[in-house]
């Protein structure tokens, strides 16, 4: 896997994503980009290729992540505004649980939303409704902070 980030310096998140994802791949593979297609659902792939991407963006950020399995990035600002009343909506019991102990309610939550919105990007799926059903941990080794956001990244090793 590997891993890159930027600020987006006058592009869009989606401008950004891309030029990330050409540079992470010419440096993997030393070709060109292949075309990308998506899932009935939106998920970007490439065709007939072992490798798998994700891009998500912030306002300021863009991050994108490669890897020859099927792998997902979100990544939210540490300074973004938060409303603590979706974790009633969000969270399911064993999150609340942890949330509701958490000393920093407003990490906590982005901290379970970068997990909950990477794993839907991981299954293709997106999210539907309230995410509600997971049961991530608030100590889960698979989020970091980087420039100013939390990004959770997400391989699924699975064949």
């Amino acid at each position: 896997m590997i891993l890159a980030s930027c600020v987006l310096a006058g592009q869009t998140g989606h401008e950004a994503g891309r030029q990330l994802l050409r540079q992470l791949y010419r440096q993997e593979t030393g070709g060109e980009l292949p075309p990308i297609r998506t899932t009935p659902r939106g998920k970007p792939y490439f065709e007939n290729s072992p490798w798998h991407f994700s891009i998500s963006h912030t306002r300021r950020h863009a991050f994108c992540v490669l890897a020859k399995a099927n792998i997902a990035i979100d990544a939210e600002e540490l300074d973004r505004p938060v409303d603590l009343r979706l974790a009633e909506k969000i969270l399911s019991p064993s999150e609340r649980a942890q949330f509701d102990a958490a000393e920093d309610k407003r990490r906590a939550l982005l901290t379970f939303w970068v997990l909950k919105e990477a794993a839907a990007k991981l299954s293709g799926e997106g999210l539907r409704g309230y995410p509600n059903q997971t049961d991530f941990s608030l100590g889960d080794s698979r989020v970091r902070e980087m420039d100013g956001c939390l990004t959770a990244v997400l391989l699924d090793n699975r064949g």
